[in-house]
């Protein structure tokens, strides 16, 4: 597993399958500021709940000249179900072979009922218009979270 990365690091590159059959490069998002979030399995509680938080944001991120990018290990067609049942409006990388969640650091030991298994920590880096990373959020929780990185993406 990759060391922790934080502020002031370059952002790992990265170039994932999306929704849509399309690509999500960082890359694309040169000269602009990028939010890119990490996140455990499409569908589930609060995943959802970010991603709606996220998604109902949206327009203020393009506002404020920042992108969103979620990803996780799920597949592009979990992706498009996703996607399409909750109306999310940016793309989703599909990290299948969980090089990208490893070299944000983000796969990580965790702990459910006593049993230990490896799984993909909630995690957000606000990248700045020059691919190095201004911002990281560690372990997040849901609530306010969107709002939080949208505050810190127009202080940037």
């Amino acid at each position: 597993m990759a060391s922790a990365l934080t502020a002031g690091d370059a952002a790992p590159d990265f170039d994932l399958p999306s929704d849509g059959g399309g690509h999500v490069r960082l890359g694309d998002f040169k000269g602009r500021k990028l939010v890119l979030y990490f996140y455990p399995k499409d569908d589930t509680s609060g995943c959802t709940s970010e991603a709606q938080q996220f998604a109902a944001a949206h327009d203020d991120f393009l506002k404020a000249g920042v992108g969103v990018v979620g990803v996780s290990k799920d597949s592009v067609k979990s992706h498009d179900k996703f996607k399409a049942k909750y109306d999310l409006n940016f793309p989703l990388g599909a990290d299948t072979e969980g090089a990208v969640v490893d070299r944000y650091g983000v796969w990580v030991e965790k702990s459910m009922y006593g049993r230990k298994y490896m799984g993909i920590e909630r995690a957000t880096y606000l990248i700045d218009g020059g691919g190095k990373i201004a911002r990281v959020w560690r372990k997040v929780k849901v609530p306010g979270h969107a709002k939080e990185v949208l505050d810190a993406a127009r202080a940037l």
